[in-house]
């Protein structure tokens, strides 16, 4: 197969602007295939369609990219912020723009309801103007001297040349979340999409360009991952790795990155708890489950995977929730259901293996537990009641439409069960009584904590986990952290 600019003629039509459809990579301020002419079919998970043929870039595709972020660094690290602002300001203005044809794009390579994939380029973008404006901010921090003749000043300035490695299930938003923060503090980056999803990372590298990016400051090298991020982590010029994806790669990625000593920022698995109260809102807790279920098609880090539900309350919620999940309608994400397709076969298949599990360990099927017939890839929103807490969907990350219900009696249970767990990233906690809020929140051993609510993601604040869903933030002031080093200037004032 090779890269010949294949696009599905019905998505070309559909784009207001269509050289946002790129089948190319961009490396240096410019479009290249593979040198064997090379490519990856690029389907919609929805039906199989092929949207378009990417090129397949290699290893050394991967070390070239490395060249021209290094050449431009030595530019673009002594840039003016204010010059960094404004161009990163104009690529937010092209997303915001073009929100509708990335909506589009996205939808056709990752299969998301269409209005699911217009929120995430909201929120990518929202990440570009906020660090539009902290690229101005990091200064030169003064610090009262220690010694009677010298003066002290603490400088924080560019790592170098930052890796991006980002998953299918957020194309735009994961990108941009890295990518901004990184040019910002004045990094240049090579960025690898997933596989799977390499179109919207190709369009963002179409409009940076557009913005006025200068050449080599943003890269986007499409291919397959062992070749391409291996040749990353061995090499000495890439500074610092920022990864989000499943906490097995993280930590091969990890130890990849131990001999050139990297930053690493690794946003990893999660396997959040949901936790309900008899005292709770039980009409917002039943909304709020099936927001933090079925987001994405339950194909989120933050989506909840365990429900523990106080006994007093179990019996309604269970059947509420389940009426609810029941009621939810899957299809092609062009015609906005509330379900869209999983992303792939092995997707599917993690779910059957999870439900076959649970039920064969005791637990009870409420809706559910099988493939559409709407396609291969899609698999029924299903709940599970009565799941007993050795069953490996209470030991797994699910990342997928089913959700596993289990009873507690003590709000101490409750913590101790939603702490039993290697992940950390989010935890969701519904009640009403102030002080649990407090003593809860505390115990809970979690990098965020949403209370009463499912949303909680945004630009200025820190996202991430503990234990093993990763290390480092991103998002907020401590995004710029992993991209820079503080470095300590110590004059004699004669």
């Amino acid at each position: 197969m090779t890269a010949t600019g294949t696009m599905d003629a019905t998505l070309m039509a559909d784009l207001d602007d269509r050289s946002l459809l790129r089948s190319f990579s961009y490396v240096g301020g410019r479009w290249i295939g593979s040198q064997d002419g090379a490519a990856i079919a690029v389907r919609d998970p929805a039906d199989g369609a092929l949207v378009a043929e990417v090129a397949r870039l290699s290893s050394a595709d991967a070390a070239a990219a490395v060249d021209a972020a290094q050449a431009s660094f030595e530019i673009w690290s002594h840039s003016l912020p204010q010059e960094r602002t404004q161009v990163l300001r104009r690529w937010f203005d092209l997303m915001i723009r073009h929100r509708e044809d990335l909506a589009r794009i996205m939808t056709a390579e990752q299969g998301k309801p269409i209005s699911e994939a217009r929120g995430e380029i909201d929120y990518a973008a929202s990440f570009v103007e906020f660090y539009a404006e902290e690229a101005k901010r990091p200064n030169i921090e003064g610090v009262t001297s220690h010694l009677p003749d010298a003066e002290v000043e603490l400088w924080r300035e560019p790592v170098g040349v930052a890796a991006l490695v980002t998953p299918w299930n957020f194309p735009s938003a994961m990108i941009t979340r890295k990518a901004a923060a990184a040019i910002a503090a004045g990094c240049t980056v090579v960025v690898h999409p997933s596989a799977e999803t390499p179109l919207s990372a190709l369009a963002l590298a179409e409009l940076a360009d557009r913005a006025g990016l200068p050449a080599g400051v943003f890269n986007v090298v499409t291919g397959e991952a062992p070749g391409i991020v291996e040749a990353w982590t061995s090499d000495a010029r890439v500074r610092a790795l920022s990864f989000t994806g499943s906490t097995d790669i993280g930590r091969l990625l990890y130890r990849r990155s131990a001999d050139t000593v990297k930053r690493l920022v690794l946003e990893l698995g999660g396997h959040a708890p949901f936790l309900v109260f008899a005292d709770a809102d039980f009409a917002l807790a039943i909304d709020e489950a099936i927001k933090a279920k079925f987001a994405t098609t339950g194909q989120d880090c933050l989506g909840a995977n365990r429900f523990l539900i106080e006994r007093s309350a179990y019996d309604a919620f269970c059947q509420a929730f389940a009426e609810r999940s029941a009621a939810l309608i899957l299809g092609h994400g062009k015609d906005d259901p509330d379900l869209g397709p999983l992303m792939n076969e092995n997707a599917v298949a993690k779910q059957e293996e999870h439900v076959a599990d649970a039920l064969e360990r005791g637990a009870k099927l409420l809706t559910g537990g099988r493939r559409s017939p709407l396609g291969p890839l899609f698999y029924e929103p299903t709940v599970l009641a009565d799941v007993p807490l050795d069953a490996k969907i209470f030991r797994e990350e699910t990342f997928g439409p089913v959700a596993a219900i289990a009873p507690f009696d003590s709000e101490e249970e409750a913590i101790k069960t939603a702490n039993a767990t290697e992940y950390g990233l989010v935890a969701y906690l519904h009640t009403q009584d102030p002080r649990r809020i407090y003593r809860a929140s505390r115990k809970l051993h979690f990098g965020m904590v949403a209370v009463n609510r499912t949303k909680v993601t945004g630009a200025p604040i820190p996202f991430g986990g503990m234990k093993q869903s990763g290390l480092g933030r991103e998002g907020a002031r401590y995004g710029l952290e992993a991209f820079t080093d503080i470095k300590y200037v110590c004059r004699n004032w004669h």
